[in-house]
């Protein structure tokens, strides 16, 4: 009887507390239903209302902060790249900016290479021996220049030795000096032209060719002119020596009618000067005719009043005697 009795009271007594136990459970799920989700506040730095890719990360952490913490640890994607349909990187890392309050007076962008700098100018500078790459590129900017404005002038600032080396040796075909001057004889723009430290050989040429009146040269550059030279002929064989000759007094006869083109010199003089090298200082070039004005900067009547060599020596009465 004793064994009968204690049945239902156990299977009671088991049934109440497993009343007790989903009646916590159904509480505490409750109590979870009740909080909002987004309780978990994540601690947000100073964000820079212009950078898209913080604006969307604050914009995602405010509205839904569990895509933060239920992040897939197996993910192929690059970190919270996921969250834009499209990502786009930013074209350089300094574009990308901390904070407002961290370092905002630093630029925004990276400054631009030089030439580009030179370029927006309206600025072409030739700082190389003519070789094909730089001829490539003086082209291409006096191209890209017509094309942005057929009417604002283009600066062409020369400091070059030609087609050779400060040694002499050749580095580049005569037809790298001519393919540059015919670009420039095909522009609609006007050229100026300046004479900065060096310009020899078919560099002077390039300065020469600006237009007449916007030819410009610095008061310590040098210009020089001479004959095309001979490219290393090696071990060729003396009929194609004698063709490469050839060729060179070809070049050489097109510089000389270019020159006296440009100079407003007769060929016969531009030849005779060119048999061996020729030196000009800003003075002898402006007489020559290869530019119109030397840049004193503020110096032009002091220069001016100047006598010349001849006078100085007449009035000392010294007499010129020619060399026997």
């Amino acid at each position: 009887m004793a064994n009968c009795l204690q049945v239902p009271m156990a299977s009671c007594s088991i049934s109440s507390s497993s009343t007790s136990v989903n009646s916590t459970r159904r509480s505490f799920r409750t109590n979870l239903s009740m909080k909002p989700r987004n309780s978990a506040q994540i601690p947000m730095p100073p964000v820079n209302p212009k950078d898209p890719f913080l604006k969307k990360l604050a914009s995602v952490a405010a509205n839904s902060p569990e895509t933060f913490l239920n992040r897939p640890l197996d993910s192929d994607s690059p970190p919270y790249l996921d969250l834009f349909d499209s990502p786009q990187l930013m074209a350089t890392p300094a574009q990308v900016e901390r904070s407002v309050s961290y370092n905002e007076h630093r630029p925004r962008r990276p400054p631009p290479d030089l030439p580009s700098l030179l370029l927006h100018g309206r600025i072409v500078y030739i700082g190389m021996p003519l070789v094909p790459a730089v001829t490539e590129l003086v082209i291409a900017e006096l191209m890209y220049l017509q094309w942005m404005d057929a009417k604002e002038p283009i600066y062409i600032y020369i400091n070059s030795t030609g087609t050779t080396r400060d040694d002499g040796e050749t580095v580049g075909m005569e037809t790298e000096g001519f393919a540059i001057y015919d670009a420039m004889m095909q522009l609609k723009n006007e050229i100026h032209t300046v004479a900065v430290g060096a310009a020899i050989g078919h560099a002077c040429l390039l300065l020469s060719s600006g237009t007449k009146g916007k030819r410009f040269m610095m008061p310590h550059a040098k210009a020089m002119i001479q004959q095309p030279r001979v490219p290393s002929s090696g071990l060729m064989p003396a009929s194609d020596v004698a063709i490469r000759a050839k060729e060179v007094i070809i070049n050489r006869d097109t510089l000389v009618r270019l020159l006296a083109k440009h100079t407003e010199n007769s060929e016969e003089a531009v030849a005779n000067v060119m048999r061996r090298p020729f030196y000009m200082d800003a003075t002898r070039a402006k007489d020559f005719g290869v530019v119109d004005k030397i840049l004193w900067r503020g110096q032009e009547k002091i220069m001016s009043d100047v006598s010349a060599p001849e006078d100085w020596d007449k009035t000392a009465g010294i007499k010129a005697v020619d060399a026997i």
